[in-house]
């Protein structure tokens, strides 16, 4: 149940987001689902979707507010969302959105900020939001305008079973050359199962995700500190040809067409006996159903020249400014990204699937650490040491992990991923396609040299 009304919540922030609100409402023109109801586009990953099940019974008919989700793959949700929100048609009323949209997106003025609705409504307990997630959250402004549904870093998961079969250690800390040996090991000794799984994907939220990790611990950067590209320095050479080799030689089959989703469905049939990405897999693959439950291992995000590697991200929801129902799409939030939906997730999924990365309190439930005992803690501590501000050995022009807090970013990313994924398939030698990439991220650096 629902721990406020509808018509108390509503008062509620309404009465201290007025000023706010009329601002909204006023950009809105018309447009956007009207009434009780909010049209939300997010992404189609596995949580996601179960958010969209239970969302009628438990959220719809508490509150009466109607949620119609328009739900798609990441790379197409990405440019939906861009679309809507710079036109600020108002179609949509909420979208998942990441901490490398939201200071863009606020800087542009195409998000609600959401501060008022977090300082009144007591219920949602925004305190309990761990803190790198909701700096991430927060615009150059200093107002908050998103809120996450969960957060995420990056480990690596390995089959127990596997490596004590052939009598293999994985290491607490491994580096990545113990990984791309003990990838050839097993690909060696088992002849239906790869080493490891990396994505290939075309998309800068695909392979440019995990690859960018390596860049930064293999001492590379993307652009130096006076906006130099830096894409054919040796570092930034030598990570990307370390990780081209590992996947072609001891990774999946059709690497080069591999992202998240292919690499969870590897790992969960058995495919593959290491898999490096992001820590919100670890749900799956520990599920009630999971073929693999039980036999896998966690360890942080291998390492060359850092400390830590791992990345900071959430997919979180944010409010289009030209929303025409803010306080029906703040309703949906606090309900999605509230402790009340975890609950919920744990009771009736099991507490293995609950949405975590993003409240500590979600840390000390007794009933979370048991159902994912396994690797609730490595999770924590990988988004606690990750450092959009300071990922690498060298200062950087903007923050950012795993991507360049940079609007250009998302259209640089995914123009040198096309190349990366072009030389895991074979069709051009890895500095070729960086010679090409430089090309790229030099016109964006001199852009911004001259600014």
């Amino acid at each position: 149940m629902r721990s406020k009304s509808r018509s108390t919540t509503r008062a509620l922030v309404a009465s201290a987001a007025a000023g706010t609100l009329l601002a909204a409402c006023a950009g809105a023109g018309g447009h956007g689902s009207g009434g009780d109801s909010i049209n939300v586009l997010m992404v189609n990953n596995p949580q996601m979707v179960q958010l969209r099940e239970l969302t009628q019974e438990h959220f719809t008919e508490e509150t009466g507010i109607e949620v119609h989700f328009t739900v798609l793959p990441e790379n197409e949700v990405r440019d939906k969302i861009s679309q809507d929100f710079a036109n600020q048609s108002g179609q949509y009323d909420v979208a998942t959105i990441s901490n490398y949209e939201t200071p863009i997106y606020s800087g542009n003025g195409w998000l609600q900020p959401l501060d008022e609705y977090l300082s009144s409504d007591s219920d949602y307990d925004a305190a309990d939001i761990l803190p790198p997630i909701q700096r991430s959250l927060t615009g150059e402004d200093g107002h908050i305008y998103a809120q996450p549904f969960y957060g995420e870093s990056s480990f690596l998961m390995y089959r127990t079973d596997v490596f004590d079969e052939h009598g293999l250690t994985m290491p607490e800390r491994p580096t990545w050359q113990e990984v791309a040996d003990l990838a050839a090991e097993v690909d060696a000794a088992e002849e239906d199962m790869k080493g490891i799984c990396l994505r290939g994907l075309p998309g800068w939220g695909e392979v440019i995700a995990p690859l960018t990790t390596l860049v930064n611990t293999f001492g590379g950067t993307w652009f130096t500190a006076d906006w130099e590209a830096a894409l054919t320095e040796p570092e930034f050479v030598e990570a990307t040809e370390f990780y081209v080799d590992l996947v072609r030689e001891h990774g999946e089959a059709g690497a080069a067409q591999s992202g998240y989703a292919e690499c969870l469905n590897n790992m969960v049939q058995g495919n593959t006996a290491m898999w490096y990405d992001a820590t919100a897999g670890a749900g799956s693959l520990e599920a009630a159903d999971s073929p693999v439950r039980g036999t896998i291992g966690y360890v942080p995000a291998p390492v060359v020249e850092t400390e830590s590697s791992g990345w900071l991200y959430t997919w979180a929801w944010g409010v289009q400014r030209a929303s025409a129902n803010p306080d029906a799409a703040w309703e949906f939030i606090s309900w999605a990204s509230g402790t009340e939906y975890e609950e919920l997730v744990g009771e009736t999924l099991g507490w293995e699937n609950v949405p975590a990365g993003k409240r500590a309190s979600t840390y000390d439930d007794p009933r979370y650490q048991q159902a994912a005992g396994a690797f609730w803690e490595v999770t924590r501590d990988a988004i606690a040491e990750a450092d959009p501000f300071d990922p690498g050995v060298q200062e950087r022009p903007a923050p950012g992990v795993q991507f360049v807090t940079i609007p250009e970013f998302a259209d640089l990313g995914t123009r040198v991923s096309q190349e990366i994924s072009s030389a895991i398939a074979g069709r051009q030698s890895v500095r070729d396609a960086l010679e090409t990439s430089q090309d790229m991220a030099e016109e964006i650096a001199e852009e911004h040299r001259n600014r």
